[in-house]
Formats: structure tokens, sequence, C-alpha cells
């Protein structure tokens, strides 16, 4: 083999070169940039930024607001990863079989990843709207009192937990249904052969050889859970009492609303560490027990 000539490895880097200015621009030099912004004071026109080492994250242990926003996050997370990922993976199963209509059922169930956020937020708004809107509505025909879902702190990160996996599940199901037809149906002729049923079919072969898959998709469910803004600043502001507020729009509010900056890098950096930690864990532990050679 002979060694690619400097004119070659030029071209070589200079194709490279565009993607790896928009690299550095837009993901390392950020991410830099907020670790050191989290060790110094918010500045103002009259004082200056000062470096205060750990003083931020030691407020943040302090503040009982992120506290709450975290254990929102925690409960957001827990209940729309695995529903969002179980109902995927159903539809998936459902739309790969013997289907009529089967192109207008995988389209039906795709629509709700092709809406922009903010259109999803004010379609839930109209469901969610108490005395006219559509769940009052029904429920009224049954003598229910009307609710305001998104007025009650009781309800508001439920109705918020049923918007996002109305909405992703269908986008995890492509990547489902993608994985399953590549199976070869030999395997389930195989299993009906030997007599077997169709849930030891699915426990037993088809969802171990999905488990790539899943990684994938829970690797996905995991960073979405982390980055919702759009629905809680059209739907709730985070209210009421940061009942529905979570770890990303707080960000957003102390950057934007509250103006300090520099508490906003501190609570980046601490979501930027847990999804880091999360998804090495992720790699390290399930990467290997995924894979069959």
């Amino acid at each position: 083999m002979t060694k690619p000539s400097s004119k070659h490895q030029l071209y070589g880097w200079l194709l490279l070169l565009p993607a790896a200015v928009f690299l550095v621009a837009f993901t390392y030099y950020p991410t830099i940039a907020t670790l050191a912004k989290s060790f110094f004071s918010q500045g103002t026109a009259l004082r200056s930024s000062e470096f205060i080492g750990l003083e931020n994250y030691a407020y943040m242990l302090d503040d009982e607001v992120f506290w709450k926003v975290a254990w929102n996050n925690a409960i957001y997370a827990f209940f729309t990863i695995p529903i969002s990922i179980a109902l995927a993976l159903l539809m998936a199963i459902w739309v790969n079989g013997h289907l009529k209509f089967k192109s207008l059922a995988r389209m039906s169930f795709f629509i709700p990843t092709m809406l922009p956020m903010i259109a999803v937020a004010n379609i839930w708004l109209f469901f969610y709207t108490p005395e006219i809107g559509l769940i009052d509505q029904l429920s009224s025909v049954f003598g229910f009192e009307s609710q305001n879902w998104l007025g009650d702190p009781n309800t508001v990160l439920g109705c918020i937990i049923v918007i996002t996996i109305w909405k992703e599940a269908g986008f995890f199901m492509i990547f489902y249904l993608a994985a399953l037809q590549t199976l070869s149906p030999e395997l389930e002729e195989a299993a009906k052969l030997e007599g077997a049923s169709r849930w030891y079919y699915f426990r037993r072969i088809m969802f171990p050889l999905l488990m790539p898959t899943t990684l994938f998709v829970l690797i996905n469910a995991i960073i979405n859970s982390f980055k919702l803004v759009d629905q809680l600043f059209i739907l709730t502001k985070g209210g009421p009492d940061n009942a529905s507020s979570l770890l990303l729009y707080y960000i957003y509010e102390v950057a934007f609303s509250f103006l300090d900056q520099a508490y906003a890098s501190t609570l980046t950096v601490i979501l930027l560490g847990t999804l880091a930690l999360i998804a090495i864990g992720q790699f390290l532990f399930l990467d290997k027990k995924v894979h069959y050679q």
C-alpha cells in the first residue's frame, strides 16, 4: 500500500476543517467557557466579575428550588423513559406485522414527532384548558367537575409527562421498526416449529436481538428527558410553585430572567456532568451485554 502524498493529506484535512471548526466553536469552546464561568461571580455594569472558586456550587447545594427542580426531573425521566420505549416497541411490532393500512398506521404514529414543540404545546393546551378544554368537555359528560390540569401542583407534571410520551414514542418506534426488519423471518418460523409461544419468542429471541437498538434509544430518551424547555415555556412557565419546572428550564430562567449567567453556568456544568456520567455508565456496563458477535 502506497503512502498518501502530502497533497492528499492536505485535502483530507481541508475536508475535515469545516466540521472541526463547527465542533470546536459550538461544542468544545462553549463547554470550557461555561466551566470557567462557573467559578466567577456575575458581573454588572458597576462591578466586574470576580473569581469566587466554588461559591456558586456551595450556593447550589443550599438552593431549595434547584433540589425541587432536580426531583421533578428525576420523576419526569423515571416515567417518560421506560413508557416511551415500551410503547415504541409495541407500536413497532404491531405495524411490522400483517396489518391492513400498515403505511397509514406508521404515519399516524410518527406524525407527533414531526410537529414542532411549540405546535405540540398549543395543541395540548386545548386539551388541558379548564372548562372549555377537550378533556373537561368529555369528563363533564360523565358528571365530573372541571379540573385545572396545568394549575394544580398535583397534576401538572403528569400532564407534561403525557405530552412527552405522546411525542417521543413514535420517534423511537422508527428505530425499532428498522431493527425488526433486519431480523430473519426464519427465526420466528423455527420458534413456531419448536412450539414456542409468542411471548417466549419475544422474550428469549426478539428482544435480546433488539438490545443494541434499545441501548441507542435509551441514550436518546435520557438526553431528551433533560432538555425540555419549549413546552414548559408555553404551558406552565415552570409553575405553579415550580411544580413543573425541570432542570434545563430552570437554567434558562436563571440565565435570561434572573440574568445570573454565572450561576446558570454552574447548573449547566452539573447537567452536563450528569449526562456524561450516565452515558459513560451505559457504554461501560451495558454496551458489552447487548451486542452479539
